[in-house]
């Protein structure tokens, strides 16, 4: 399961749309982590198209990844620019996988990437 998240991250990266379509099923959802919700490969190819055009993923890096029966739980970091934008942001991903491996719902929690110390 770790192998197919890094190359679905690799897939963004690399702007890669095939790679991206071959880690999920054809009724995959995913939710991101401010909102939006896709349901079907057919939407999800359309958001990966429409993302890239106006913006570039600049690293995505897995901190640590548990796996639990078709389940894995993944903490991330990522930047990008985005219409110029430069960002970034701390994240934790919930992807359940089909019996072919493919990711059949992922899930994304944010957390701002700068943290502040209050009692340091």
């Amino acid at each position: 399961m770790e192998n197919t998240i890094r190359a679905y991250f690799q897939s963004w990266i690399q702007r890669d749309a095939e790679q991206f379509r071959r880690t999920f099923s054809e009724d995959a959802v995913y939710s991101e982590c401010y909102g939006p919700e896709y349901h079907g490969l057919s939407q999800l190819l359309q958001w990966f198209r429409d993302w890239n055009a106006r913006g570039r993923v600049l690293s995505w890096d897995i901190k640590r990844c548990l796996e639990a029966g078709n389940t894995a739980v993944v903490e991330w970091c990522f930047k990008c620019v985005y219409d110029g934008v430069e960002d970034g942001f701390d994240d934790v991903t919930i992807a359940d996988f089909d019996a072919s491996g493919k990711i059949r719902r992922l899930c994304e929690f944010q957390s701002k990437a700068e943290h502040c110390y209050p009692y340091e």
